[in-house]
């Protein structure tokens, strides 16, 4: 079965789990219903929240642990679990195809299950946890077309069932969040200039969205959540649709745009 879509996911804040005040929740929750009915065979998924030097895959032989990383939340939220099994075929696939394009070295983890980044949306979208998942690190060291040319190299994947989803945020300062804030302007015209870039398939423009994009630094202090991005664009090819599944702007300035790539030649 062959999958013609890439998706990039705003998580937005770990309280996605549980608080059903989150319209993003409501998103999710409707996925195989509304937005991919389609039941992949593995999914990789590349969250904002595993950042290595090196491109690192996640081997994982029986369940994914879940890694409760974030602190200082309701104790509810410390006790949910999503395990799912581990897919190292997978991980040893993505290894072959990223050495096969040319970025050498590819590092295993063994040891790490599914950090929130990860866990968090798909226990919203897939909650019976019995797809295998893997893992795959970003490096904020490298830019937006070291994660593109990712995502290109493991377009192939897409022939094999595989559901590639990026994990991060469209806007994400988490010390400019406000819970008292109407929105910022300036995580609004970041939000939409990145939308109409990617509508108007201005891939390239996204890669260098820091020369770019207005208010780059401020919606993106620290690159990771939105290399994301950038792998689910390059997985879906050059000529790829893009539209926006999800949007909106939460605590002034946690923007939960979500995107879909469709393959051009679907």
């Amino acid at each position: 079965m062959a999958l013609k879509d890439t998706f990039y996911i705003s998580h937005g804040s770990p309280t996605l789990s549980v608080d059903d005040s989150i319209d993003a929740r409501q998103f999710l929750m409707s996925w195989k219903k509304n937005v991919f009915p389609q039941t992949p065979t593995s999914i990789l998924i590349i969250s904002g929240h595993w950042d290595t030097k090196i491109p690192t895959v996640n081997v994982v032989d029986s369940i994914n642990d879940t890694i409760h990383d974030f602190y200082g939340f309701p104790r509810e939220m410390y006790q949910l679990k999503y395990p799912a099994p581990g897919a190292p075929k997978l991980a040893r696939r993505v290894k072959e195809l990223l050495k096969k394009s040319g970025f050498g070295r590819v590092d295993e983890d063994r040891n790490r299950g599914l950090d929130h980044g990860a866990w968090v949306p798909l226990f919203l979208m897939y909650p019976q946890a019995d797809i295998p998942v893997c893992q795959l690190s970003v490096q904020s060291n490298k830019d937006g077309t070291h994660h593109y040319n990712i995502g290109k190299a493991l377009a192939p994947l897409k022939d094999e069932g595989v559901l590639i989803m990026g994990s991060g945020s469209a806007v994400h300062n988490l010390r400019a969040l406000n819970p008292h804030s109407t929105v910022a302007p300036w995580a609004l015209e970041f939000d939409n200039w990145l939308k109409d870039a990617l509508l108007q398939g201005r891939y390239e423009d996204v890669n260098h969205y820091e020369q770019k994009a207005p208010h780059a630094k401020q919606a993106h202090p620290w690159p990771d959540h939105l290399y994301p991005l950038h792998v689910a664009i390059g997985a879906a090819g050059q000529n790829s649709k893009a539209k926006l599944i999800h949007s909106g702007i939460e605590l002034g300035s946690l923007s939960y745009a979500s995107y879909q790539f469709t393959s051009a030649d679907s």
